[in-house]
């Protein structure tokens, strides 16, 4: 079986929108301690996370309630490392999306901007009439290599969150997929249950047999 962990590391420097990380050291062996014990402070959509419904409409499915059948499962993996700004439905029909229920964008984001520290200027999203298509397809998940599936140039309006949420179709972001090559795997991902979270952190693998 081959394994390709698509989980970011989660440290206190890493990238993240807005406040990073914290690690509070509660007891240490060096200290004198019976063991060592680390609190973290962390948000529910730090590193590699799932966004619920409940994430933009109240009222929503939160993350502890989604549906295992999405979040495992046959994904298919599409190669768009060469769209330069959004994804539109004829990359998503030519890549084969049609027809699968997981579906991972692979972009130029994983060996670039998702490397990074702080968030780039720029980076590949996913288009409102893209979003459309997806839900049109029956696509239940849809992941991204990025801090977010919307594009650089609609974080004021949120428009593919909101079409995508609001059909019941997860968001699976922050998706290392730097080193896995373009086909169909095995996925598995879990968030966190945090009882009536509007997202969680996750860590996701996909697999593939021999």
């Amino acid at each position: 079986m081959k394994i390709y962990d698509i989980t970011l590391p989660i440290h206190p420097e890493m990238l993240h929108w807005g406040r990073k990380p914290e690690v509070e050291i509660v007891e240490s062996l060096s200290n004198g301690d019976a063991s060592n014990v680390t609190r973290w402070r962390l948000g529910a959509h730090t590193g590699t996370h799932v966004d619920a419904p409940a994430h933009f409409r109240d009222g929503a499915t939160p993350i502890d309630e989604v549906s295992l059948h999405t979040l495992v499962g046959p994904a298919l993996v599409i190669d768009l490392t060469h769209v330069e700004s959004d994804v539109e439905p004829h990359h998503l029909e030519e890549g084969g999306a049609a027809g699968h229920v997981r579906v991972l964008l692979k972009t130029s984001n994983s060996a670039g901007p998702l490397k990074e520290t702080e968030r780039a200027p720029r980076w590949v999203g996913l288009s409102p009439k893209a979003a459309d298509w997806l839900i049109e397809h029956e696509v239940g998940l849809v992941g991204i290599d990025y801090l977010t599936i919307e594009s650089h140039h609609r974080t004021d309006t949120w428009d593919v969150h909101h079409s995508l949420l609001g059909a019941g179709v997860l968001i699976l972001e922050n998706a290392d997929l730097d080193q896995v090559p373009a086909g169909t795997y095995d996925l598995t991902c879990l968030p966190t249950k945090l009882v009536g979270a509007d997202g969680s952190f996750a860590r996701a693998i996909l697999t593939t047999r021999d």
